[in-house]
């Protein structure tokens, strides 16, 4: 079979990556954003840039899209100048933002009524997963969709599981976030008590990261805690979005978040204090903060 014609919708801090692999992968990309150097960067790597969403989509065999948040989605999949209006009959579209499960199932729906085919796929490992293409992708949809969008997908991640149905993909993705979260919370807490305790952190962290309470989180964040260094990887807004998406979604069927409630309202209160555009590691500086360690 021939390559599938790509087109990428939204070249943001992971999609530009992402869609950059797929280039090295050998297909062909046409991706369109809203800021011209993001297009123009795509260009350079290989791909083609578009002037809005229908020319990037009208001849796509595959449509992925990697935007903020449930609206953006919606507005680039519906009305005359969307995705659902403008590709073609059997295309099927890879979503591969991070929504709310409903958005994914409604999507799903409204693309079923003109013959678009379409997978939730959202993503876990941030910017330094998606330059290095080992994203952890959880999917929702059908198997033989799921198949189809495989040889794709393992150009950008290593791990990459179909979960159930539509939906499925994003809820496991909400659960992803909270654990990030909650352990992003721990590991910070443990910085600031290990330094006013007068510990060599570099040393503690080592020896901490090979033994049980090692985590990928604390492998990729390490250095960031040393060197207070939080340039957005993942900003504090978006994972604020997620913990907002994993606390309803939890309400409606009935289970208890103790811990991740009262994490959700530190990094809204982070996010508060004008630390949303930092990298969700700088949950650092709210301890510090409690702690009496920072201004």
């Amino acid at each position: 079979m021939s390559t599938p014609k790509i087109a990428w919708i939204g070249l943001g801090i992971m999609g530009s990556p992402m869609s950059e692999n797929l280039v090295r992968a050998g297909y062909s990309v046409t991706g369109y954003t809203l800021e011209q150097d993001k297009l123009d960067r795509l260009a350079a790597a290989g791909g083609t840039a578009a002037g809005s969403i229908a020319e990037a989509v009208r001849d796509a065999d595959v449509v992925i899209t990697m935007v903020p948040a449930s609206p953006q989605v919606e507005a680039i999949a519906y009305g005359p100048d969307g995705i659902l209006e403008n590709a073609k009959r059997g295309a099927l579209l890879i979503d591969m933002s991070s929504i709310t499960p409903q958005t994914s199932v409604d999507l799903a729906k409204a693309a079923a009524d003109k013959g678009i085919r379409v997978l939730d796929a959202p993503v876990s490992g941030g910017e330094a997963g998606a330059i290095e293409a080992v994203l952890s992708i959880m999917v929702g949809g059908e198997q033989a969709d799921f198949d189809t969008a495989k040889p794709i997908l393992e150009a950008l991640g290593k791990t990459i599981v179909l979960c159930g149905p539509h939906g499925s993909g994003q809820t496991v993705k909400a659960a992803n976030q909270l654990i990030v979260a909650v352990n992003i919370q721990a590991c910070a807490e443990a910085v600031v008590f290990l330094e006013k305790s007068g510990v060599n952190l570099q040393a503690a962290l080592d020896v901490l990261g090979g033994g049980l309470a090692g985590s990928t989180v604390l492998t990729r964040k390490k250095d960031n805690f040393l060197n207070r260094d939080f340039k957005p990887g993942f900003r504090i807004d978006l994972h604020h979005k997620d913990m907002g998406i994993v606390t309803d979604a939890a309400r409606n069927v009935g289970a208890a978040l103790p811990v991740g409630t009262v994490v959700a309202q530190l990094v809204a209160s982070l996010r508060a204090q004008g630390d949303g555009g930092l990298d969700h590691s700088a949950l650092l500086r709210s301890v510090e903060r409690l702690s009496g360690s920072q201004a």
